[in-house]
């Protein structure tokens, strides 16, 4: 048994409503206004099952121009439509219309109901017919099956299930692109059970028990059960209309136009790229950033949409545009969806959405267009390039790549295998399937290179650049994973040397020639000539005036190379100096055992500002070990 939706559609008072009851019996005008008025104001539901056991959930549309936007909201996720059509009146406006609604949305199946013909003389009902004929032969019912019908009289509805049977039979399945979203079109609550919403699951399958997220207000729920055509089942799979009843939330937090999806699998926008249709019936030529409203799904949002091919289009023309909304939506690639004009409120056109989650675009740019095009047509292979260097340095995930291509998960994973084989993708970060194309890759290598020579350039006497300052001159956001995983293998590469804090060119080394050379002989002669009792730090810097930062940088390379030995902050001593003194005080503890201050003082005639600091570095150099108040040699030595 298979189960599809059917949409109804026509013009208001053809008698969409009445032949739904004919056929199941279900009144879906529920509203106490729609029963006064005798018209369907909000989307009706109804359930059928077909002779063949195939079983068909129902959405009963309004056909009143000013509930156009519930027809819409009503076609979405619809397999096959019913174009309804009265005898009596044969087409009119909204008859047009949600015909065109529906071959916007990418709807390719449907018949023709032919209702009231007990209204009509027999040759009247083949005129009407004739001219119906006529008017589907360029739209995607040309082939559709048209059937007379009379709900009062129940006439013909024997055959209109049966070409329903027939019809639904060819129905092709869906591509499901494994992405679980339930664009939510009512609303309510059932004392005992709490809040329920109603939907048609676009893709995938969810089960009762299970977490959902709902966009765009980004709010937490879970499934407490679920029904179909009002009996409890376990699971619900893409095409069904279902009710959920959902844990953890209130009537008041939502709204029609919200959407149920799985957590982390889809993210809410204000900016999508689109193909875009201009309706060949419009009359005025559309401007680029014209306010129109956009309906996807179950929502109606304003928007403006700017042309990138062109500053207006024509009649009947087809353009790549972008669409900047007014509020957030809800949307993955693939979708379809229908502009209509700001006002008067009419349908304008529609496409397919490319990209759900893009950055700002140039207009008229050859290679936005080019990534457009690819992403509209391209291989598969090439749409997830195209996304990989959208994303920059900070490369995207599996899971957000199937998002923004609208391509099952698996798919997208099978792909990436092969690139990472073929060393045209890089895994980023394996936990969360992070990937970076190599072009990207190779790019910020490349710049890595550029950025620690020009600062050796500027800081000769620098031996390198600290990791830190090095990412945050790169002027593009890196994540830290892609940032080391960049220095290592440019170590491994020998192109540069990694140190614990600090990074320089392999190739870079420090020379210092003519005054830089000068300057670290008069910083090492204050060293040499002063001994054990050298000026601090600062007054070594501040004592050359106007060569202080060169100083600085000198005195760190002395301390690197050695040449200078650092005992804290202020106090450093010559090599040499150290050396000596080391040995001496090695000999005085081998021959008395121990050393204070004061017999430390004996032996260097210096005072306690130097004698703490130095017995203190002896311990930590470890040739020195403290015992309560005195030191001992320690045993290697």
């Amino acid at each position: 048994m298979r189960h599809f939706v059917l949409g109804t559609a026509g013009h208001v008072d053809h008698g969409k409503t009445s032949l739904i009851k004919a056929l199941t019996g279900i009144d879906t005008d529920r509203l106490k206004e729609e029963k006064e008025r005798g018209i369907t104001i909000e989307l009706g539901f109804a359930s059928l099952e077909l002779p063949s056991g195939h079983t068909l959930g129902i959405v009963d549309v309004p056909g009143h121009e000013k509930f156009i936007k519930h027809m819409v909201a009503g076609a979405a996720g619809i397999d096959l439509v019913l174009m309804v059509i009265a005898a009596d009146e044969g087409i009119m406006p909204q008859t047009k219309e949600h015909l065109q609604i529906c071959s916007l949305l990418g709807i390719t199946t449907g018949l023709v109901a032919l209702t009231k013909i007990d209204l009509v003389e027999k040759d009247w009902l083949e005129l009407v017919r004739s001219e119906i004929t006529d008017y589907l032969k360029d739209t995607f019912l040309s082939d559709a099956s048209i059937v007379p019908v009379s709900a009062v009289k129940e006439t013909g509805i024997q055959e209109l299930l049966a070409e329903l049977d027939k019809t639904t039979d060819r129905l092709k399945e869906k591509i499901d692109d494994g992405i679980f979203r339930l664009p939510v079109d009512r609303i309510f609550t059932m004392k005992g059970f709490g809040t329920v919403v109603t939907g048609t699951l676009i893709s995938d399958k969810i089960k009762v028990g299970e977490d959902i997220q709902i966009l765009p207000e980004d709010v937490s729920a879970r499934i407490r059960g679920i029904q179909i055509h009002n009996k409890p089942v376990e699971e619900v799979f893409s095409g069904q209309r279902t009710a959920l009843n959902l844990q953890g939330i209130e009537k008041s937090t939502l709204e029609r136009g919200n959407v149920l999806v799985r957590p982390q699998t889809v993210w809410s926008t204000q900016r999508i790229d689109v193909f875009f249709e201009y309706l060949a019936s419009n009359t005025r030529k559309l401007k680029n950033r014209a306010l129109v409203r956009l309906h996807t799904g179950t929502t109606e949002i304003m928007t403006r949409i700017v042309l990138l091919e062109a500053d207006e289009l024509s009649s009947g023309e087809k353009s790549f545009a972008q669409l900047i909304l007014a509020n957030e939506d809800v949307v993955v690639a693939g979708d379809h969806f229908v502009l209509r004009s700001y006002s008067p409120v009419t349908t304008i056109g529609g496409g397919r959405i490319l990209d759900p989650l893009p950055g700002k675009h140039k207009r008229k740019n050859k290679k936005i267009l080019d990534d457009l095009q690819t992403l509209q047509s391209g291989t598969l292979e090439g749409k997830i390039f195209v996304l990989l260097e959208r994303a920059g340095f900070n490369g995207m995930n599996i899971r957000s790549l199937a998002f923004r291509l609208g391509v099952n998960v698996k798919k997208i994973r099978e792909v990436m295998e092969k690139l990472f084989s073929s060393r045209q993708a890089i895994l980023i970060a394996s936990d969360d399937t992070t990937s970076i194309s190599v072009h990207l890759y190779t790019q910020l290598e490349e710049l890595i290179i550029k950025s620690l020579s020009d600062y050796h350039k500027k800081n000769p006497l620098k031996e390198g650049i600290s990791k830190e300052e090095l990412k945050a001159a790169l002027a593009a956001p890196v994540s830290v994973k892609l940032f080391n995983m960049i220095l290592a293998s440019l170590g491994k590469k020998e192109a540069i040397v990694n140190d614990k804090d600090s990074v320089r060119l392999a190739s870079h080394l420090v020379q210092l020639v003519g005054e830089e050379d000068a300057l670290r002989q008069s910083i090492a002669s204050i060293y040499v000539q002063a001994e054990l009792t050298p000026p601090s730090l600062s007054d070594v810097i501040n004592s050359f005036k106007d060569s202080k930062v060169n100083a600085q940088n000198i005195v760190k390379l002395m301390l690197k190379d050695g040449e200078l030995i650092k005992i804290n902050e202020e106090l450093c001593f010559a090599r040499a100096t150290l050396d000596k003194l080391r040995n001496d005080y090695k000999a005085q503890l081998i021959r008395d055992g121990q050393a204070t201050p004061a017999t430390f003082k004996d032996l260097t005639g210096l005072s306690r500002k130097y004698i703490i600091p130095l017995m203190e570095y002896f311990d930590t150099s470890k040739l020195t070990v403290r015992v309560a108040d005195h030191r001992i040699l320690r045993e290697k030595h």
